[in-house]
């Protein structure tokens, strides 16, 4: 609770730094696209691992039992529009701000004791409780690349899709680029990482040069 309650404050500060062209209730309706993206990536992870949502409806509470990361982003994209009745340029208004929101939910690792990864001798290392092995505050890296990469996303141009294609990108690289650091069996869900940087390059180069024609709100 205490982690989702630092991605909106993360996301409420991104929308008073970087508030120009917001839709109204810009939290509001980021908060919502997050639960809806949330529910679905939980309710895929459960079948992918062989439990039905419909007899084990306890288990859906259990976030920390996963969440498809794939589906979780497409669900939420989806909501958000949705509920923007599909003006795609609020995206690019939003980008910075959701990009706080995830970095939010990374520094919520302190209240869940979950910041850290794979063993590390650096000086800002630290060890668990009872642990004299030092590791990578990972999650903390996570949340500082995608406080930069907010930054940088507010500092580019109003071409439609062109913020909110950098930011999915840069949401899919910092995570690439720390997945290595966080213990794991499977190695992570790379491919889809790779994806929401492809895809969100994709989106930014097609907003450059083949929508031209569609204004953003004023």
């Amino acid at each position: 609770m205490w982690a989702a309650l630092t991605a909106v404050v993360f996301a409420w500060l991104g929308t008073r730094i970087w508030h120009e062209r917001l839709p109204d209730h810009a939290t509001d309706r980021m908060v919502g696209a997050a639960a809806a993206g949330l529910l679905v990536g939980r309710l895929v992870a459960m079948l992918l691992q062989g439990m039905n949502p419909l007899t084990n409806p306890a288990d859906i509470l259990i976030v920390r039992g996963g969440v498809h990361t794939g589906t979780a982003t497409v669900a939420a994209l989806g909501s958000y529009l949705w509920a923007a009745n599909w003006k795609v340029a609020y995206l690019d208004a939003t980008a910075p701000a959701a990009l706080m929101g995830l970095a939010g939910w990374h520094t919520g690792c302190l209240w869940r004791g979950a910041c850290l990864g794979t063993e590390s001798s650096l000086p800002w290392a630290w060890a668990q409780s009872g642990s004299l092995i030092t590791r990578h505050p990972v999650e903390l890296y996570a949340a500082i690349g995608l406080i930069l990469g907010a930054w940088v996303v507010s500092r580019l141009s109003w071409r439609i899709l062109t913020r909110a294609g950098v930011a999915l990108a840069l949401a899919g690289l910092v995570r690439l680029l720390t997945e290595p650091m966080r213990p794991s069996i499977t190695g992570g869900p790379v491919g889809w990482y790779l994806a929401a940087i492809a895809f969100g390059l994709a989106a930014a180069w097609a907003g450059r040069r083949l929508l031209t024609n569609l204004d953003p709100p004023t």
